[in-house]
């Protein structure tokens, strides 16, 4: 085959394997696909079907010995890969090949800036001055999409929301224009306006270099919009591939009619204005002070949550939506009392505004929170029983221990995991699986109020669904309260009873969520709308500029 039409990279019948504690463990099986030069090849499947672990054998960089090939080979440009040195791999990584990886903030440096990591990257490949590095770097953030980015270059990750953590990844990605760009779930915490502008932006930088793009993803809706061919993961094999029209218009597997087929169904918590209000706020502002100078003096603040008041009801699903950075993270922080705020909060009748931590601990129990980074909140010393255990030890003393790991395997079971991984330890998990495990520590204590934080923005479209049905199912059995946060709008909509709109730290538009996604009021509701429910069937966009 001449060079201008061999593929990019091509996988051949590659196997993937894990040893630990005496025991293999196969998570890819004889896979083969291919991508050639300027195609996006859409890698799509369940959580914990192997399509992680294929993007990562690409740049060698599972936890070897541990992880091993049993068969197989990976070519890129021609050359095998596996067989080549760590010192050639680290010169294709970052420069030739780049990958955004799934989880932003455990793939951030917490003790380097923003601008430190991403300059690293540019000078680490190109012999460029520190001027131009950094001239680099602002035009990175910008084309990603991060406001003000002459602002944000002294930040560290953990003063940025979620969705700006996963922008920083995508310029770090782009700064050397890489020939193969691997694209693990990259807008997972991406609200969908962003969604669309970094999609945009992946299309136009395909289009001018030519870069190739193997794109893992669980939204369907994304598949169908940038992927040339796509191919379907199942059970660590690759059970259906081909061309995105003809797989989506004719799928052959059954899996994958499967997979096309999920969607959330509609069937919110009615609103309930008879029962009694589980949790309130009134004027709730949440502002973080800009220090500048020698002696760091205030000279403004970021007004993360600026005047917000809300009351939801038991029983009842508050929905929380937005851009990325609107504040809705923070708003579920400060009503837990996990980061500090002024104005009144009631939770279960009591105030509980200004309480110290002590003070806090008897109301822990009843409210609990998942949180939006599975693995950053997961502990990775402690295995995943002890991680869902860990509440009841505090809050619940009188259980035995045996009573302990009876709710723990029930907790468990209840989000799809089994009973016998309560032995392993988070980085065994698949980010989605991660994520369950997050949901299954909140639900064990069985909880008033449970703030969701994007629940189900690590999961498949089937176990979306699934999850959704789960959390409906919770919350008429034990009669939870939830405040819903999410980009999701179709999750959203399929969950809750009432809905606020955030930007810019403000509620924009709120009511009975119904009536809000049937009639918007303002132009900004109506654009995050149609950017949401766009018609997929055509890719056509309703994107606010």
């Amino acid at each position: 085959m001449d060079a201008i039409n061999q593929p990019l990279l091509a996988v051949r019948d590659l196997s993937v394997a894990f040893r630990q504690q005496g025991r293999t463990t196969v998570a890819v099986d004889r896979i083969s696909f291919e991508i050639k030069r300027g195609e996006c090849v859409a890698l799509v499947g369940e959580s914990g079907s192997g399509k992680s672990v294929s993007a990562l054998s690409v740049l060698k960089l599972l936890p070897y010995p541990a992880a091993s090939h049993p068969t197989g080979s990976i070519r890129f440009k021609g050359q095998d890969l596996l067989s080549l040195p760590e010192s050639r791999i680290r010169g294709i990584r970052g420069n030739d090949i780049s990958i955004i990886f799934q989880e932003p903030m455990t793939s951030l440096n917490p003790l380097h800036t923003i601008e430190a990591q991403i300059t690293e990257i540019i000078q680490l490949h190109n012999p460029v001055s520190a001027s131009m590095a950094r001239a680099r770097t602002l035009q990175l953030l910008r084309q990603v999409g991060i406001p003000e980015p002459e602002t944000r270059l002294k930040s560290y990750p953990h003063q940025l929301s979620g969705g700006q953590r996963q922008r920083v990844m995508i310029a770090m990605a782009l700064a050397n224009e890489p020939d193969l760009l691997i694209a693990d779930e990259p807008t997972t915490a991406l609200d969908v306006t962003v969604q669309a502008q970094i999609l945009a932006l992946l299309a136009e930088i395909r289009s001018r270099l030519g870069m190739s793009l193997l794109f893992i993803t669980h939204d369907l809706g994304i598949v169908r919009r940038i992927a040339d061919r796509v191919c379907v993961m199942n059970g660590s094999q690759i059970v259906e591939q081909g061309p995105v029209e003809q797989v989506f218009n004719a799928p052959k597997h059954a899996y994958t009619r499967a997979l096309l087929a999920a969607e959330p169904k509609p069937d919110p918590a009615p609103p309930r204005p008879e029962q009694p209000v589980v949790i309130s706020a009134d004027d709730l502002k949440v502002w973080f002070p800009i220090k500048r100078g020698v002696l760091r003096k205030t000279v403004g603040h970021i007004k993360a949550v600026d005047g917000v008041s809300l009351a939801v009801r038991k029983g009842e699903t508050l929905g929380v939506v937005g851009e990325s950075g609107s504040g809705k993270t923070t708003l579920g922080l400060a009503l837990l009392r996990l980061i500090s705020s002024d104005g009144p909060i009631v939770f279960l009748g009591k105030p509980i505004q200004g309480l110290k931590f002590k003070q806090m601990r008897p109301f822990r129990r009843d409210m609990q929170i998942v949180f939006q980074d599975p693995f950053g909140s997961l502990s990775p010393r402690m295995s995943v029983g002890d991680i869902i255990a860990e509440g009841l030890a505090v809050h619940q003393k009188q259980l035995s221990a045996g009573e302990r790991e009876a709710r723990v395997i029930k907790a468990m079971e209840d989000v799809g995991l089994k009973a016998e991984w309560r032995f392993r330890y988070p980085h065994e998990f698949s980010g989605g699986q991660r994520q369950r495990i997050s949901i299954a520590r909140a639900a064990v204590l069985e909880p008033d109020f449970v703030v969701l934080d994007e629940p189900t923005s690590a999961l498949d479209m089937l176990f979306q669904a699934q999850m959704v049905e789960l959390l409906r199912e919770l919350q008429r059995k034990r009669d939870l309260t939830y405040m819903f946060i999410s980009h999701d709008l179709r999750v959203v909509a399929s969950l809750a009873s009432h809905l606020i709109v955030m930007r810019h730290g403000k509620v924009v538009e709120e009511g009975p969520a119904s009536q809000l996604f049937k009639a918007p009021k303002t132009d900004y509701t109506r654009a995050l709308f149609a950017a949401a429910f766009r018609n997929e069937a055509t890719g056509d966009d309703a994107v606010a500029s």
